[in-house]
């Protein structure tokens, strides 16, 4: 089993930046692909990054996806945010030797999501 527990979320304008965090605890070993994702109300859950360097054209060279091996933690620096970059971001993770899954059905495991509002 794996744990995931986002922080980092808030409330920014237009132009401004945020990092989320992705803290990952139980079962890790280097086979556990990581991504983000973040759904709006009244639409699908979507990805934004996975950690193989992939990313959603929607936020191509705003967003950057890193990871911390050391302290098992994944983040998400956001930059010029949007107001249409408003969403819950979710943390998901799954083991497999292809860590460049999009799909919200390829994940297995899930955080409990943070909250990212961008006002204009």
């Amino acid at each position: 089993q794996v744990q995931l527990v986002e922080s980092g979320g808030g409330s920014v304008q237009a132009g401004g930046s945020l990092r989320l965090s992705c803290a990952a605890s139980g079962y890790i070993n280097s086979w556990l692909c990581m991504g983000w994702f973040r759904q709006a109300p009244g639409k699908e859950r979507e990805g934004v990054a996975t950690i193989d360097g992939g990313y959603a054209d929607s936020v191509k060279g705003r967003f950057i996806i890193s990871k911390d091996n050391a302290k098992n933690t994944l983040y998400l620096q956001m930059n010029s945010l949007k107001p249409e970059d408003t969403a819950m971001y979710y943390c998901a993770a799954y083991y497999g030797s292809y860590c460049g899954h999009r799909s919200p059905s390829d994940y297995k495991y899930w955080g409990q999501g943070t909250q990212v509002t961008v006002s204009s």
